[in-house]
């Protein structure tokens, strides 16, 4: 069930009559109500799937995760291929394309890039909401002749990342990605739609601490931990290296070298 905030109300509706089943059938899944008009943000079911709208007079437009068409797909088509900082972080390299463990998953992005590059993922997202649109975007692009092989190799699981990582059976994953939310307010990144819908939902990630102990104890070969570019490092033991952008940084943490 999702956890509700007092004054925060999240309502599943239809977009159209057609669609007033699945929304039910979501309502059941995530113990939501159905056209509550006291809500402030509803899960909409329509034909393009499922998308999260903030209401209100000044709400930003819908989020939905779409790895067919939009930004997903110009990145895949111009992003720079294994050249990417996200690639060469998590060690893409040639004959080398790690298991990746993407254990604060999100909308996806990220793990869609290392995807459409070849790596095999398992995708950690703990917010019902968000895995909900996560979810839904991964089910619409299997039928997409070019972007299905990409989420296949993709495998989605809803929880908590440290008890998922605690509880691990079978091989480890090689590479354990973290992008935690941080709890700054630099203008700019509360710009983002994204942003502005997720943060009142899935507040800022106090346990990113633990959740990089957890990450260090599983991966068989190295963590990597994408920060704001000026962000201090996660308490705990410190990276090695990071890898620097305009805007983000990557801090590796190595404990094995990846080999073809």
């Amino acid at each position: 069930m999702v956890e509700q905030e007092q004054g925060t109300g999240i309502t599943v509706e239809a977009l159209a009559p057609e669609y007033q089943a699945q929304a039910q059938q979501w309502a059941a899944q995530l113990g939501l109500p159905l056209n509550d008009d006291s809500a402030a943000v509803a899960l909409q079911v329509g034909a393009d799937g499922l998308q999260l709208q903030q209401l209100g007079a000044q709400a930003p437009g819908p989020v939905r995760v779409d790895f067919v068409e939009g930004q997903a797909a110009h990145r895949r088509l111009f992003g720079g291929g294994s050249g990417q900082m996200i690639a060469k972080a998590v060690g893409v390299a040639q004959g080398v394309r790690p298991q990746v463990l993407d254990a604060t998953a999100g909308l996806g992005k990220d793990a869609f890039v290392l995807a459409s590059l070849g790596c095999q993922m398992t995708l950690i997202e703990r917010q019902p909401l968000v895995a909900a649109l996560l979810a839904d975007g991964l089910q619409r692009a299997r039928d997409d002749h070019e972007v299905g092989p990409i989420v296949e190799r993709m495998r989605l699981l809803v929880g908590n990342a440290i008890d998922t990582m605690h509880a691990w059976q079978g091989e480890p994953p090689q590479v354990i990605y973290l992008d935690p939310m941080f709890p700054h307010r630099e203008k700019t990144a509360l710009v983002k739609k994204e942003m502005r819908v997720f943060r009142p939902l899935v507040g800022d990630d106090l346990d990113a601490p633990a959740l990089l102990a957890a990450a260090l104890a599983l991966a068989s070969h190295r963590v990597v931990v994408k920060r704001p570019r000026k962000a201090p490092i996660i308490d705990g033991p410190k990276p090695s290296h990071s890898l620097e952008g305009k805007s983000s940084r990557y801090d590796i943490y190595p404990k094995k070298a990846l080999k073809a």
